[in-house]
């Protein structure tokens, strides 16, 4: 299969999501630059994190107007497979293909360290490769991380099943823990712990390796069907 990273001014973790599916997982992966108009056939794209278009406005605010959101939209409408990661995560919010916002840290600093996570619900394309209840350990490194929605979206995340991670022990705020969460038609993550960084043992964690593994294997289901 194929994987696609976007390229944002400003985004830092491109080539490292690149380096984790290419080397690490095994699959093609490749670069797709923020003013393209298609995503090049790609099977699956990652939205990688970073500080696109250098946050001077808000978080992912200026990045969901590049032209390259066009496409990635009508391919998570007709099914197709994002991840958006830490930045990647943010611009998903900011487009409306994830609900809620994320806001400054509840301390107000920037964060960057190893954080340890329970995995939510294994019902997922990015998890079907964990066991529910698994606790990974995957950093994080953002000063915008902190989720919030009002009560009833809140509810419905967890009513629904679409809480994929949880922050065992919660470093920056974020509602009810959430560390991650699904669309409704659950073809899109958002999350901002980065498993780039957990997917090879020289970095100390591999535990980042199963999104894109369980990534792989949605893909391979769908299409021998």
């Amino acid at each position: 299969m194929k994987f696609g990273v976007v390229v944002f001014p400003g985004s830092n973790c491109d080539h490292d999501a690149w380096y984790a599916v290419s080397q690490n997982l095994g699959e093609q992966a490749d670069f797709i630059w923020h003013d393209s108009t298609d995503l090049g056939g790609a099977d699956a794209v990652i939205l990688p994190g970073g500080f696109s278009y250098g946050d001077y406005l808000r978080c992912g605010a200026i990045a969901k107007f590049s032209p390259v959101m066009a496409a990635v939209r009508r391919f998570a409408q007709e099914g197709g497979l994002v991840l958006g990661i830490c930045n990647g995560f943010q611009i998903l919010v900011e487009c409306g293909l994830l609900p809620g916002a994320l806001i400054r840290n509840r301390g107000l600093k920037f964060i960057c360290r190893p954080v340890d996570l329970v995995t939510v619900t294994t019902d997922s394309p990015f998890t079907n490769q964990s066991a529910k209840g698994e606790i990974v350990r995957i950093p994080i490194a953002h000063g915008e991380g902190c989720y919030v929605a009002d009560e009833r979206t809140l509810d419905e995340l967890e009513a629904e099943d679409r809480v994929v991670y949880r922050y065992l022990d919660n470093p920056n705020g974020s509602a009810r823990d959430i560390a991650g969460i699904l669309n409704r038609q659950r073809n899109v993550l958002g999350m901002m712990p980065h498993p780039e960084r957990a997917s090879d043992p020289l970095l100390g964690s591999t535990g980042g390796l199963a999104v894109f593994r369980s990534m792989a294997a949605a893909v391979e289901k769908a299409a021998v069907r």
